[in-house]
């Protein structure tokens, strides 16, 4: 896929993100459907922080979460607008990142490794779109779900829901 291929994605899939996101209830953060679930604000938080795995996919050809090569630890966000504006603000910075990234970049090889030990290695290319876009849209259903559980009204990202059944 192109740079360009992948920024449309991107922006869609950012887009949905951002509508789910909005919709998060402040103050129910805490709140886990399961107890090995995460919380409704860990979820919620990986989600808008899933974007800087785009710099290091990017403009680095290993990376090895063992050795700390990784974005920092999650920040603890209280609430919808946090959650909102670190998403656009981890969204941006990795548009720009894949803005500035060419084609043969996204055809070179990345490999991710644990404590040394190679866990996958792929085109930058496939990387971006299973390791950062899959697992935002896998992570932003996620949410879909507990929304509803909340009896929160879930938001269209890819066309009408029960919800927004007309939009």
């Amino acid at each position: 896929m192109s740079a360009q291929g992948t920024l449309n994605a991107f922006d869609h899939v950012v887009a949905g993100c951002r509508s789910v996101l909005e919709a998060v209830p402040g103050d129910r953060l805490d709140w886990r459907p399961h107890e090995k679930s995460w919380t409704l604000g860990e979820l919620a938080t990986h989600v808008a922080m899933i974007p800087n795995w785009t710099m290091p996919t990017l403009t680095m050809s290993e990376f090895d979460i063992g050795a700390g090569d990784g974005p920092p630890p999650n920040p603890e966000l209280t609430s919808s607008a946090e959650l909102v504006a670190a998403l656009d603000q981890n969204a941006a910075a990795a548009r720009q990142t894949i803005e500035a990234t060419s084609d043969e970049v996204l055809a070179s090889s990345w490999t991710m490794k644990v404590g040394g030990e190679t866990r996958f290695k792929m085109p930058k290319a496939v990387v971006l779109r299973s390791f950062i876009l899959d697992h935002l849209i896998h992570h932003r259903a996620q949410l879909g779900v507990y929304l509803r559980l909340l009896d929160v009204p879930v938001p269209q990202t890819f066309g009408p829901t029960a919800d927004f059944p007309d939009m």
